[in-house]
């Protein structure tokens, strides 16, 4: 019985950092958000206790509606290609090519960029009078003006962002599968496409789970790089994000209460949504030939 509570102890000593970090950096600061979605403050005043009155404004607030609603559009449009891409990009980095490991870190080198910088850029190239991409198409588009054209130019850049990233984890995902698998496919009669979708991609199921989960999180959360290319929710508000609505509510209307509400949407959405994955998910496949 000491021994067991011994044990016990030395566990909860290990776990203590772990948990630390947990309640720091995640439970307090959701408790805080929800604390102040009960206050009315401006940021300079003080604070007023108002109970669930935020809660009834952001739920009559058109503009969060329509923000949630561009949010999931660009998701949408964001994690097939992205995820696609990827793949793409890992299938070719796994057959070891020359230059493949330049590769590797050209593929990287955007995500590893700060995505604001990269914003203001993509910014000039796709600039209507003296962008580049215009003066290589020899033509005029209001790429970022155009209402039409605004939200896939975002979700454009923010893929080619992503790729590589997405792209990384696939390569260790392939480097994982087991050669004998494959061969034993091969062996079988099996070709290339039909080894692919009914090994190659089955047994890749845990790192799709993963790319999908950080791609849906960083895609719902994605706020800098569509402020450097479409500030104040592009035209017509097309490109209003959440995190882009929130931060307007707290910083530029003053209104903290309103925008912790609207936070702590955004994180039940997330929670639910990566539940749902998970859930979808299940079925893990294993690596073990053994079993």
């Amino acid at each position: 019985m000491a021994r067991q509570r011994g044990e016990a102890r030395i566990a909860w000593a290990l776990l203590a950092p772990s948990l630390f970090g947990v309640v720091a950096f995640l439970v307090v600061p959701v408790l805080v958000v929800a604390w102040l979605g009960m206050q009315s403050w401006d940021l300079i005043g003080p604070r007023t206790f108002v109970g669930l009155d935020n809660v009834t404004t952001v739920a009559a607030d058109g503009r969060f509606a329509r923000s949630l609603l561009v949010t999931a559009l660009f998701v949408v449009i964001v994690i097939p290609l992205q995820t696609a891409l990827g793949l793409g990009a890992a299938l070719l980095l796994h057959r070891d090519l020359p230059g493949s490991a330049a590769f590797r870190v050209i593929y990287l080198l955007p995500w590893i960029c700060a995505p604001l910088v990269l914003g203001v850029v993509w910014r000039w190239v796709l600039a209507p009078t003296d962008g580049a991409l215009n003066a290589v198409l020899g033509t005029r588009i209001e790429w970022l003006a155009d209402p039409a054209l605004a939200l896939p130019s975002v979700a454009a850049v923010t893929v080619w962002t992503q790729a590589g990233y997405v792209a990384l984890f696939f390569v260790a995902g392939l480097r994982a599968i087991p050669s004998t698998v494959l061969e034993a496919a091969l062996l079988d009669g099996a070709n290339r496409r039909q080894t692919f979708w009914r090994v190659t991609l089955p047994l890749l199921r845990p790192t799709t789970f993963f790319v999908l989960v950080t791609g849906v999180i960083s895609s719902f959360q994605v706020f800098d790089s569509v402020y450097a290319l479409t500030p104040n929710g592009g035209p017509q508000g097309v490109t209003d994000v959440v995190a882009g609505r929130i931060y307007y509510e707290a910083f530029e209307n003053r209104a903290v209460g309103q925008a912790a509400v609207m936070a702590l949407v955004l994180f039940v959405i997330l929670v639910t949504v990566t539940l749902v994955q998970q859930r979808w998910f299940s079925r893990r496949t294993t690596y073990d030939l053994s079993t």
